[in-house]
């Protein structure tokens, strides 16, 4: 007799994508971690409240890295976050060795340089739409094409030393790493990450430059166990966190302020002194992962009367611990002016994004530079038309039509 896993498999259905699976209001219900099966069918705990997940993430027993990955539960064939990464035993010495590697690229001269350089991007990519809707008036723009897709993918190419020409290639990388669905296609596109990023090594260290290649090369000549594969790992991570992400927060950003005209309205007339409240909310209400982030135990964890085995996997919602009820008065309520805005957009504790504050100038400028040069900007479909791309980790829109 075959009995039926009664289990909830990830990622669950989502048929509005500006708002979280339903699925995850009944799981927010329950006061300990659930058994879920992972994309790959195999088991794990998903973690949707958020006094846990804000205590997983600054909790050193877990990890990225498990202590037998022969046995570890697979997530995805996605190239990144698909299962374990890491050494076991200096998971935490390597952590903290390559995120103090990252804290100059971050720095805030650099910062400040490339805050002027976003604004810069922002406006030509902004000149480019209105030019494209005055060339045929009937026709929407596509926003998530011509802004929200371009802009991470030029600023983390900045950020890393990427020549211009090849921005291109680098985006379409970083959409390929995070497909859960093209099976061997995904470990190619890490492959060809892998190429590039060495090629790059090669023009940098003949040619060193003010960019985070620049540092890594650095790096390697100062640390020998500084290795090829972990740089091109880095390079993977802050390629997806910076170009995926945020691009999806772009786009959902754009999405909840012109599904309500009202909402649109307001934010247009005093859009830069509005844009960081409205920021913090976007980050909020996006959803940026229909599965959640990876780790394993490192030991055997009780949570709220679950003991979590060492080795099991856990998947961290911060999509719906950002939409918990008893954090978060009237959770799927995009309010901008929500105070105090405690989320976990970023994760929390000694896996808090380095990136963070890029992120959020990334967003600032460009939600608040659209509504104020184009502040009658509407949706030419119905929110409820919006769809989200099938087979990526990281979901986000197909497409954002918009005219005006």
């Amino acid at each position: 007799m075959t009995t039926t896993d009664t289990r909830p498999q990830l990622p669950f259905e989502r048929p509005n994508a500006l708002d979280i699976a339903p699925l995850y209001r009944v799981l927010n219900r329950e006061t300990a971690p659930v058994e879920v099966l992972t994309p790959a069918g195999d088991p794990a705990w998903l973690v949707t409240r958020f006094e846990q997940a804000r205590l997983i993430f600054g909790d050193r027993r877990f990890g990225r890295s498990h202590p037998a990955p022969e046995q570890a539960s697979k997530v995805s064939d996605a190239a990144v976050f698909g299962g374990p990464s890491g050494e076991y035993e200096e998971e935490q010495a390597d952590h903290g060795r390559l995120r103090r590697l990252l804290v100059p690229a971050f720095s805030a001269g650099r910062m400040r340089k490339l805050t002027d350089h976003v604004q810069e991007l922002v406006d030509g990519i902004i000149d480019e739409m209105i030019a494209a809707h005055d060339a045929d008036p009937a026709r929407p723009v596509d926003l998530n094409r011509m802004l929200s897709f371009p802009l991470p993918v030029m600023v983390i190419c900045e950020l890393l030393g990427v020549p211009y020409e090849d921005r291109d290639h680098f985006g379409e990388l970083s959409a390929r790493l995070g497909r859960m669905d093209i099976g061997g296609a995904a470990e190619q596109a890490f492959d060809d990450l892998r190429a590039y990023v060495k090629q790059l090594a090669d023009l940098k260290r003949a040619d060193p430059q003010a960019d985070l290649m620049t540092d890594m090369i650095r790096a390697q000549a100062d640390d020998p166990g500084f290795t090829d594969d972990e740089m091109v790992q880095l390079a993977a991570g802050v390629l997806i966190a910076g170009h995926e992400t945020t691009m999806n927060r772009i786009d959902m950003g754009v999405a909840f302020l012109l599904a309500d005209t009202d909402r649109r309205d307001r934010f247009a007339a005093d859009p830069d002194g509005q844009a960081q409240a409205t920021v913090e909310e976007v980050l909020r209400l996006t959803v940026t992962s229909g599965v959640g982030l990876l780790r394993y135990a490192h030991e055997d964890v009780e949570i709220d009367g679950v003991t979590i085995k060492r080795g099991d996997c856990v998947l961290l919602s911060n999509s719906a611990a950002n939409r918990d009820p008893s954090v978060f008065a009237e959770p799927d309520e995009f309010d901008p002016g929500r105070s105090p805005n405690i989320h976990l957009a970023f994760g929390h504790g000694v896996h808090f994004c380095v990136g963070a504050s890029l992120a959020r100038t990334e967003l600032k400028v460009a939600l608040a530079t659209l509504f104020r040069r184009i502040p009658g900007l509407r949706l030419a479909v119905s929110p409820d038309e919006l769809t989200t791309r099938p087979g990526s980790f990281f979901g986000g829109l197909t497409a954002l039509p918009v005219t005006w």
